[in-house]
């Protein structure tokens, strides 16, 4: 690929090739349009008035007025009604005899609406328009490989099935604690948004991500995703006897409190045991109060510490979601294709075992190097990508390769 044409294939891409580090090095730099701001004109005296034939109007003028160019208009600066477009045009107003305007009220309802000024070519339109640079190309009805979780496209590979299967059994079952853990990138948010969607009302549920907190921090957060009041002057004694009434009156009223903590792994020691120690509000045969914890591996190894065995004694469902092998991984790249609107493949087996090569079969990292071969063939005029594509990509340290569990090619 000839140096510099990935940008400049790019719908209004072209005119910021070069910009940067690169500029001032012998380097061609497209110059973006500067707009001239029109000079103030110099007042000029009023001209001499002139006879002017007079042009039929469309309202007729009040009685006593008389019909007078604009330009014969006092210098004196008047306050003044806006005139219609077609009296503008014509370069006619009616005017009363001391010389000021007269405007009807019902020349207003022909004034014309206000239309928002047309953006400039090649600024704001076409570089947002370029966002969505290859569906068209590819007969895709969406981006196959955004990197933000997304229900829709979830890919019920043996693995995610299992996992899966482990959240509702931990929930039905009324475990104390769920415990799921996999790769960066494996999927495990998007399997918590698709538990979020089949929740029954039963369950009151709070959703608390990225918790990174104090002991009195935490019980905080748990109140807020509960929606429930946390007053700065509040100790964490009033804190937790607010949350105890609440699971208590929920579970009164027939209904179960499930806490799930995304992001797990940010948790420390003493956060772990302070969550046991919410686990003590279950009495008896009762579950009142069910935790899930989902993260990075760090979680497991975490809880599986000696000074943690009373945490990891509560773990009653427990599952750690691997990378995809390779088979999987093809399945999982033709279902997003599928789901976006392309049924024909658009990877050949090269490139797709390059790809997993490359990503370990981790769902986000195959989803970023899908995404750029996919451009680079746009910006090419190919319909399919082959290993020479993603060799491309490798290339030119568009995509930086993360090392992983299951860096090597599982077969």
């Amino acid at each position: 690929m000839k140096k510099g044409s990935f940008w400049h294939g790019i719908p209004g891409l072209s005119r910021f090739v070069n910009r940067g580090a690169g500029a001032g090095q012998g380097e061609t730099i497209d110059a973006l349009p500067m707009r001239a701001e029109p000079a103030a004109p110099r007042p000029q005296p009023a001209a001499p008035a002139k006879a002017a034939t007079p042009v039929p109007s469309p309202v007729a003028p009040p009685a006593g007025a008389a019909m007078l160019p604009v330009a014969s208009a006092p210098a004196r600066r008047q306050p003044r009604a806006k005139p219609s477009a077609q009296a503008v045009h014509t370069g006619l107003v009616p005017v009363s005899a001391t010389g000021t305007a007269v405007v009807p009220a019902t020349w207003y309802a022909n004034l014309p609406a206000a239309q928002p000024a047309p953006p400039e070519p090649g600024i704001g339109g076409p570089v947002l328009a370029s966002l969505d640079i290859y569906t068209e190309h590819f007969g895709l009805t969406a981006q196959p490989f955004a990197l933000t979780p997304d229900p829709d496209f979830l890919f019920w590979s043996a693995s995610h099935k299992r996992a899966y299967a482990m959240l509702e059994y931990g929930i039905m079952t009324h475990a104390p604690i769920t415990l799921i853990t996999g790769e960066v990138g494996a999927g495990k948010t998007t399997l918590l948004q698709h538990l979020l969607r089949s929740m029954a009302p039963e369950v009151r549920v709070g959703l608390i991500s990225n918790p990174v907190a104090s002991r009195e921090e935490l019980i905080r957060w748990i109140l807020m995703s509960l929606d429930l009041p946390s007053r700065p002057e509040e100790t964490f004694v009033d804190l937790f006897a607010r949350f105890q009434t609440f699971v208590l009156e929920e579970f009164a009223a027939g209904r179960r409190v499930i806490l799930i903590f995304d992001e797990a792994q940010n948790l420390d020691r003493s956060a772990l045991e302070e969550l046991r120690m919410l686990t003590n509000i279950n009495t008896g045969r009762d579950v009142l109060l069910q935790l899930v914890l989902v993260g990075q591996p760090e979680l497991r190894d975490i809880v599986g510490r000696r000074d943690m065995r009373q945490f990891a004694q509560r773990v009653a469902a427990l599952f750690h979601l691997p990378a995809m092998d390779r088979n999987t991984m093809r399945e999982y790249v033709q279902h997003r294709l599928r789901v976006a609107g392309r049924t024909r493949r658009v990877f050949n087996a090269d490139a797709l075992d390059l790809i997993h090569a490359q990503s370990g079969g981790v769902p986000r990292l195959v989803n970023r190097l899908c995404d750029l071969s996919l451009v680079y063939a746009f910006t090419a005029g190919r319909k399919q990508v082959d290993r020479k594509i993603v060799e491309e990509v490798m290339k030119d340290g568009a995509f930086l390769p993360v090392a992983t569990e299951n860096s090597k090619d599982d077969t």
